[in-house]
């Protein structure tokens, strides 16, 4: 039997109040919300900020004001931020590095991979957004830089199976950071409103299975996520904790969905009938191999 589940919840994204009355906006909110959800089970926390395109110093102030309660509260909470917007991939990530700094972030997010992040409108057609999220091979190899140097564990989310191979491209030349934790992203089209989505696949145990073909006996901690929706509400979530995976949940990926403690509370009701226990920090941290 695998041993402890890690739940992480990622409150809020991009989530607007309009979207959801739950979800946290302001730094105080963030903070309470946070650590109701690690006194829930889960035991990693992703949060953004409410304002993008910040300098650096600005984009890490915010988080601070956020993170620094739950960082005095929750100790061994694992703690980390999003991507910023900007014109250069340091624009978009040097946040990450006063945050370690500080204490106050545990990870560094990592998507490795460019990918049309979109969706239909409710009639069915396709958008024609000249919109593509791109990062590049250079800008996924100083994300990875940064997370070495300031001892950060990369949170890989992948949208697509080429965001595996670079994940396993950099494992098995023995460039990986150390602390990763690899997330499969599924897609419904909860995540742009009524339309369907166009990225990522579809939360069928198919597309699992082809996720955990490429990675093999690789010992690479991985997990599962729904954007648009709930994992739980999908055979993938079981089928991830039976097999050895973890689960994120939250209100950044579900906006529709329950409040935070809430969606925590029932990923730890399934663990329970999976029979694994939902990881605490301390045991995150271990599974994880966090260098911090």
């Amino acid at each position: 039997m695998a041993g402890p589940a890690i739940i992480e919840v990622a409150v809020n994204g991009v989530t607007t109040r309009e979207r959801s009355p739950h979800v946290p906006i302001t730094p105080e909110e963030i903070a309470a919300d946070a650590i109701a959800c690690l006194d829930a089970g889960a035991s990693v926390v992703h949060v953004h900020n409410s304002a993008t395109n910040l300098p650096a110093e600005e984009a890490a102030s915010r988080y601070a004001a956020a993170l620094r309660p739950v960082r005095a509260a929750r100790p061994r909470a694992v703690l980390y931020p999003t991507m910023g917007g900007g014109a250069t991939i340091a624009d978009r990530y040097e946040h990450h590095v006063p945050l370690a700094d500080e204490g106050l972030a545990d990870m560094g997010v990592i998507d490795p991979g460019s990918v049309n992040l979109a969706g239909t409108s409710p009639d069915g057609t396709p958008p024609e957004t000249g919109f593509v999220y791109v990062n590049s091979p250079a800008d996924i190899a100083y994300m990875m830089r940064v997370c070495a140097d300031k001892r950060l564990g990369p949170s890989f989310a992948i949208y697509e199976p080429g965001f595996m191979q670079t994940v396993l491209a950099y494992h098995l030349s023995g460039r990986l950071a150390p602390g990763s934790l690899t997330k499969f992203y599924f897609s419904s089209g909860g995540y742009f409103g009524a339309g369907r989505a166009l990225f990522s696949a579809p939360p069928i145990v198919e597309a699992l299975d082809l996720y955990c073909a490429m990675m093999g006996h690789e010992a690479l901690p991985w997990g599962t996520a729904v954007l648009g929706g709930s994992i739980l509400d999908t055979p993938i979530a079981r089928l991830a904790l039976e097999r050895g995976g973890h689960l994120r949940v939250g209100l950044e990926d579900d906006p529709s969905g329950p409040p935070n403690v809430e969606q925590v509370e029932r990923a730890v009701a399934l663990c329970a009938e999976v029979g694994r226990e939902p990881a605490s920090a301390t045991q995150a941290r271990a599974i994880l191999g966090l260098p911090r």
